[in-house]
């Protein structure tokens, strides 16, 4: 390289850095913007020392939420969750009172425990055409298989409090990190929206990795 080529490289290099700076300081404050804790406790599984956090906000009434669910995350989890190269993050964004409602009803179940509301939401997910044709019901059939009385998911759905966590962690999602359709996907902090399969994913995550 001659040193008119040379000048030419660096020139264009320089033209170029603000660019790729640009976007990539945006990613990270994304992020940052991502993995800022909200009101309802982060059901999250997975090493937090993982490279990639790959962060789902879903609603139980959304199909390809469910088709995700039962297609692509056991695979996910699998490969990546449970070799420790991925953490997951599971939040809610109820489509509806009746998604609004079983995400609830995954709360009182799980009391906090990651493994227990993916058990419940993985039920919820199989029982998606039940329902929301019969939420009620659904609700008290999912509750009873958890050890929950009639009267334990009747006060879990009138736990208000609970709720009003739930639409401030939405209203977040919708006006801070652009979440308005499920479900959406943050991967380190791009976000992706509509489903995606196991390939799409993992071809988002193998980059990351060998950074």
């Amino acid at each position: 390289m001659n040193t008119l080529q040379h000048i030419a490289f660096v020139a264009l290099l320089a033209s170029t850095a603000p660019f790729f700076t640009g976007s990539a300081v945006a990613q990270s404050a994304m992020a940052a913007a991502v993995a800022k804790p909200v009101s309802l406790p982060d059901i999250a599984i997975g090493s937090p020392k993982a490279p990639v956090t790959i962060t789902e906000y879903a609603s139980m009434s959304c199909s390809h939420c469910a088709a995700f669910g039962e297609n692509v995350f056991p695979m996910l989890r699998s490969r990546y969750i449970d070799t420790g190269k991925v953490r997951f993050v599971f939040r809610e964004f109820p489509l509806d009172i009746k998604a609004a409602a079983a995400s609830i009803l995954a709360r009182c179940i799980a009391k906090d425990d990651s493994e227990k509301y993916l058990g419940a939401v993985e039920i919820l997910f199989k029982q998606q055409e039940r329902l929301i044709a019969q939420t009620k019901d659904t609700l008290m059939f999912v509750g009873k298989l958890n050890g929950m009385s009639e009267q334990d998911v009747a006060a879990c759905q009138e736990n208000q409090a609970q709720f009003d966590k739930l639409t401030a962690d939405q209203k977040y999602a919708y006006e801070t990190l652009k979440v308005d359709s499920t479900p959406t996907f943050f991967v380190n902090g791009e976000r992706l929206k509509g489903s995606m399969s196991f390939e799409e994913l993992e071809e988002r995550i193998k980059p990351l990795l060998r950074k």
